[in-house]
């Protein structure tokens, strides 16, 4: 407990400064109550985690005060992001009686039932909403997904998995938490977000909570010490990725669950950002913002997150207006700041993880990946159209760390387990609202060059997600961002096919 109330202080001290810091920008793309009221959940969840003996102490707080804050809230979307990642994502299996097991609880979860289902109960009920009734080629792609997840068994990495069967109970689990962790908060924020205002809180909130999250990586790798890691101990949880050195120096988890999680969550919050300084006038607010992303960036040490945030920066230049002088500066501007922190006391950590820049740590992962990667095709192309549900026990070469096959690229792990069919529902979801978003975005090029900025950042995250669940497990932020990406799209479009249908009406001549 004293580690616990150190951390705690810590963690306190540096949000107090941030939520200082971002209110005046908050206040741009929200309702003051909304943020005051948001913040102080924040700070109230926070506490009771760090001082909290148990799981279910800390539920038994958190559940009231969600439901009470999500009823009160005006964009439960942008309340959700915010809270995503307040405290790890620590899983708890509920007691059972009668049967095996329910299934098990964490922060993501809490939050689809306490928050987003109310209001996707409100939604469907409401007569004003009934385009959520209506499923689009998105939906359908997804719930597709759902039904293969629902329907095939994969027997888990464990000694016994063989000997495990599936039964109804088991089946109708799995289809109760894909509608609870993939469904709702894509169903609640592709329907919920129905202006641009909203997709821009939403935006926001989800950066104000990495720019909490910055400093205090930055603080968990100069200082060496996790400031959340007590919590998982307390509480007896099964969270991987604690304590990981690369090249001498620790990298930071704080609350996300493991450092490429929290890499990942940087670089979607520094696209997000690309579009919403362009409504901050003070440039040094800017510049600041930017730099917390960067600094959480590099305090994760993870090098697919550093590679997704480069791909979104060029490509939010490369397709926003004048691009071409915009990407010649954003490329003098990105040489300019590589070369700083190539000759800074950082460069030489930075250098020793990049291959191309003579770096050697870590390098088994890059082979590891490459194995993996030619284990997962020979699975494939024997079962090419729905994989192969026992492939745990035919890929006993490729445990490492913890004894466990680490599927570090999630179109493999999909592919080996759901074949070839399952990839196109997965990857067709993401890439129908990629193709869609950027046909929005270009629609509005001249008539509504916001509108369509906003489009490009979608656009840049999303490509960049798609590169970075290349390079990791399809796990913590990965999953959840994935969805919510997606989600936001799906809103993006809505809203861009609106807005064309009210300029026709404006524009179209009166009938004699």
């Amino acid at each position: 407990m004293p580690n616990n109330l150190k951390a705690l202080i810590v963690v306190l001290g540096l949000a107090v400064a941030i939520f200082w810091f971002a209110k005046p920008i908050a206040l741009l793309f929200g309702d003051e109550r909304d943020f005051i009221r948001r913040r102080n959940v924040w700070f109230a969840l926070t506490i009771t985690a760090f001082v909290s003996p148990s799981f279910w102490l800390f539920v038994l707080v958190a559940v009231p005060l969600l439901i009470w804050t999500g009823r009160k809230d005006a964009n439960a979307a942008a309340l959700y992001v915010l809270l995503l990642h307040v405290i790890p994502p620590i899983q708890v299996e509920i007691p059972a009686v009668a049967i095996n097991r329910l299934f098990a609880l964490d922060m993501y979860r809490l939050l689809s039932l306490c928050v987003l289902l109310p209001v996707a109960w409100n939604l469907r009920r409401s007569k004003q909403t009934g385009e959520s009734r209506n499923l689009t080629s998105m939906d359908l792609l997804l719930l597709a997904w759902g039904v293969l997840q629902t329907f095939l068994f994969i027997r888990p990495d464990t000694p016994d998995a063989i000997e495990l069967h599936d039964s109804v109970t088991n089946v109708l689990r799995r289809a109760i938490l894909f509608g609870t962790d993939i469904y709702l908060p894509y169903f609640v924020i592709s329907r919920l977000c129905s202006s641009r205002r909203a997709i821009s809180e939403v935006m926001a909130a989800f950066c104000l909570a990495c720019a909490v999250m910055a400093p205090i990586a930055l603080f968990e790798t100069v200082r060496h010490w996790l400031l959340y890691a007590e919590i998982n101990s307390v509480w007896g949880g099964d969270l991987m990725g604690q304590y990981t050195d690369r090249g001498g120096g620790l990298r930071a988890t704080v609350s996300s669950g493991h450092s490429l999680a929290l890499g990942y969550l940087m670089a979607i919050a520094m696209g997000f950002w690309l579009y919403l300084q362009t409504h901050v006038s003070s440039k040094r607010a800017r510049l600041g913002v930017m730099a917390l992303f960067w600094a959480g960036l590099l305090a994760a040490y993870s090098r697919g997150p550093w590679v997704g945030a480069v791909l979104i920066y060029f490509v939010f230049a490369a397709l926003g207006p004048r691009a071409m002088p915009r990407l010649v500066k954003s490329l003098l501007i990105f040489a300019l700041i590589a070369g700083a922190v190539l000759i800074s006391p950082l460069g030489d950590r930075v250098a020793k993880v990049i291959p191309i820049l003579g770096g050697t740590v870590d390098t088994y992962n890059i082979d590891y990946r490459e194995r993996l990667a030619a284990r997962s095709w020979d699975i494939i192309t024997d079962n090419p159209f729905f994989g192969d549900q026992d492939a745990y026990s035919k890929l006993n070469d490729m445990r490492q760390g913890f004894g466990i096959v680490d599927f570090v690229n999630s179109y493999a792990g999909v592919a080996v387990f759901y074949g070839l069919v399952g990839l196109l529902f997965f990857a067709g979801f993401m890439l129908l609202g990629l193709l869609k978003s950027y046909g929005t975005s270009r629609q509005f090029q001249r008539s509504d060059p916001d509108l369509a900025l906003l489009g490009t950042a979608l656009v840049a995250c999303i490509l960049g997600t798609l590169l970075m669940i290349g390079t990791a497990s399809f796990m913590f932020g990965y999953q959840k961002l994935f969805y919510i990406l997606g989600g936001l799209a799906a809103a993006y479009i809505k809203l861009g096919a609106q807005s064309a249908r009210s300029r026709t009406v404006r524009g179209a001549a009166p009938i004699a």
